[in-house]
């Protein structure tokens, strides 16, 4: 399968970097073609600007080709993971502009043809997707504030993708007590759940 990995946080040397370098060795192993994207080491600018709204959904095209290499690695994966720790309840701002800024009009989706109806999935060809993720709230608090951005990524994403797409999630929760233990453990499990992809 072809897997495009999608990293987002600053520092190189933090756990959600463990799980970056587990996820990309575990998928090669099993045999995956890889691509993978450091948006911090990269340096990539999540900011949406006046230019490119200006275009978005009327010449969209020019919004394309200014992140080609973002658009042609999307429609080339077959499978999509994206590691990133939780931050105020939702992928950290570099993800999202990633996400507002790559997942375009005929790229990802096509505007809805008609007023109250929704729009028309394009990544068809996403057969596969991942998240791996860290919180420092308990799972119990994330819960009782319904988990925004579990569902604005597994319910509000699953729209773009093919239809039998296989989603998965994998958090490890309440970071910020988490051991050295907790952390190698939820390690141990990324590499079994993708061992299985």
């Amino acid at each position: 399968m072809r897997i495009l990995i999608v990293f987002c946080h600053p520092y190189e040397e933090s756990n959600a970097a463990s799980l970056y370098e587990c996820a990309k060795s575990t998928l090669a192993g099993r045999g995956h073609e890889i691509r993978a994207i450091d948006l911090y080491r990269d340096g990539f600018d999540p900011a949406l600007g006046r230019e490119e709204w200006l275009t978005y959904f009327n010449e969209p095209e020019k919004n394309v080709e200014a992140l080609k290499s973002h658009v042609e690695a999307l429609q080339w994966a077959e499978g999509l993971v994206l590691i990133y720790p939780t931050w105020m309840y939702g992928p950290p701002a570099m993800l999202k502009g990633w996400m507002e800024r790559v997942l375009l009009p005929g790229v990802a989706f096509e505007v809805a043809p008609e007023e109250d109806s929704r729009i028309i999935g394009g990544l068809k060809n996403i057969r596969f997707f991942q998240v791996i993720t860290t919180s420092g709230s308990p799972r119990w608090w994330l819960r009782l504030v319904r988990d925004p951005g579990r569902n604005m990524i597994m319910r509000a994403l699953r729209i773009l993708f093919h239809p039998t797409c296989r989603m998965r999630w994998l958090q490890l929760y309440d970071m910020d007590h988490a051991s050295n233990e907790d952390r190698a453990e939820f390690l141990r499990k990324v590499e079994r759940e993708l061992s299985k992809v």
